[in-house]
């Protein structure tokens, strides 16, 4: 199986080696991120343990997109009764490229999630509700150079929170970015010959709490998402991410 690991530009092949290292078959780098051939626990592997991911991506659909009609209608041949419980709550993320017919992401995002009530409701006669900052399943919509792939976002939430920022500052700088400087730098070589880690200038102190969290081998997913799921999605293996979350522990 494949699925995707996107990450800030720049970052990708250290996110390969990353995923390489938490026991994916295979790991490829594109722009912002990774394609990845593994199995659904690695993807689960990758949301508890990856510092550099910014979303795992688990796809659904890969189809011509010409414009808004083939988007809906491509979107219409997914079985969401497989991919929405009941009464789960919905919400649709959307990046598309420049130079199409479309070219707005939030009305594309729009149409998909058209697709996908329309499909529920003439199934069960009933609509899932819209979460955009917390649904039960997040969808995921890429549209470059007319064509267009939909996921299933099994991270839930944006993978660069580590779950102890309790308030924002002004321009923080984002945890997997912070990582990926502590990779780059060696840091953990340093910590293992005995070395300090010194940020005079630390602003909010993102990149020594990474670093501590480095050192100390926290799970980012752990404190992230708790005792709670990532998503509701019904692909998601309740038992596999339980026995990730004891390793962590």
């Amino acid at each position: 199986m494949r699925f995707f690991a996107s990450c800030g530009k720049g970052l990708e092949y250290l996110l390969v080696d990353e995923l390489l290292a938490l026991g994916c078959t295979r790991a490829t780098a594109t722009t912002a991120g990774a394609n990845v051939e593994g199995e659904g626990v690695d993807a689960q592997r990758a949301v508890m343990w990856s510092r550099l991911a910014s979303r795992v991506l688990w796809p659904l659909a890969d189809f011509e997109c010409a414009d808004e009609h083939a988007l809906y209608a491509g979107a219409m041949k997914v079985d969401w009764l497989a991919h929405v419980p009941p009464n789960a709550t919905i919400a649709v993320d959307a990046h598309v490229g420049s130079g199409g017919v479309l070219n707005h992401a939030q009305y594309a995002a729009q149409r998909t999630k058209d697709a996908v009530v329309d499909t529920l409701r003439a199934a069960t006669g009933a609509r899932p509700d819209v979460d955009l900052e917390h649904p039960d399943v997040r969808i995921n919509l890429v549209v470059r150079k007319e064509r267009a792939i939909i996921s299933i976002d099994i991270s839930g939430h944006p993978m660069h929170r580590r779950g102890w920022r309790r308030r924002q500052v002004d321009a923080p700088l984002k945890e997997n970015l912070a990582a990926a400087v502590l990779m780059r730098g060696r840091w953990m070589d340093a910590y293992r010959d005995g070395g300090s880690l010194l940020d005079p200038m630390c602003g909010s102190g993102t990149l020594l709490i990474e670093g501590a969290l480095m050192a100390a081998d926290v799970a980012p997913g752990l404190l992230r998402h708790g005792d709670e799921l990532p998503t509701r999605w019904p692909g998601f293996d309740r038992t596999a991410w339980g026995d990730l979350r004891v390793e962590a522990i």
